[in-house]
């Protein structure tokens, strides 16, 4: 893979939020996106990318950031809201929707851990789409 630029996520956001909304997701019908992003540079289109999140976290829906190669990613720490909720133009994102990996802090670590990051806040992050919305999970199926 040849990864190249500009670096834009806003538009790539902003489809994948469609698609999500469009789901429909019920009580009845239970469905959750999630976008996995690789990059390996900084974003070309930063404002546009938090007002896409801050849009997004109202849809079942969470964005995985992987950053490969040796880039500055100081940017994406601040679209993941561990420290502070997201915020666009005076609007407070709903919930955090966005995990942030740098692919290169896993390189000794092994696969595992990588995966174990790489998927670490998606539970809490369901949880909270499903109670703001008054779903309950359904039971598992066989």
């Amino acid at each position: 893979v040849m990864l190249s630029g500009p670096t834009l996520f806003a538009p790539l956001i902003n489809a994948t939020c469609q698609r999500a909304a469009a789901s429909l997701c019920s009580q009845e019908k239970q469905s959750y996106t999630i976008l996995l992003i690789l990059t390996d540079g900084t974003i070309n289109d930063l404002e546009a990318t938090k007002a896409a999140l801050v849009a997004a976290s109202k849809a079942p829906m969470s964005v995985i950031i992987i950053g490969v190669g040796n880039a500055d990613f100081s940017e994406m720490d601040a679209l993941d809201s561990d420290k502070e909720m997201l915020s666009s133009c005076g609007v407070v994102a709903a919930r955090d929707i966005v995990q942030f990996v740098s692919f290169k802090e896993f390189i000794l670590k092994g696969t595992a851990k990588l995966a174990e990051e790489v998927l670490y806040e998606v539970p809490s992050q369901v949880l909270l789409y499903m109670k703001q919305n008054s779903i309950k999970p359904n039971p598992a199926t066989n």
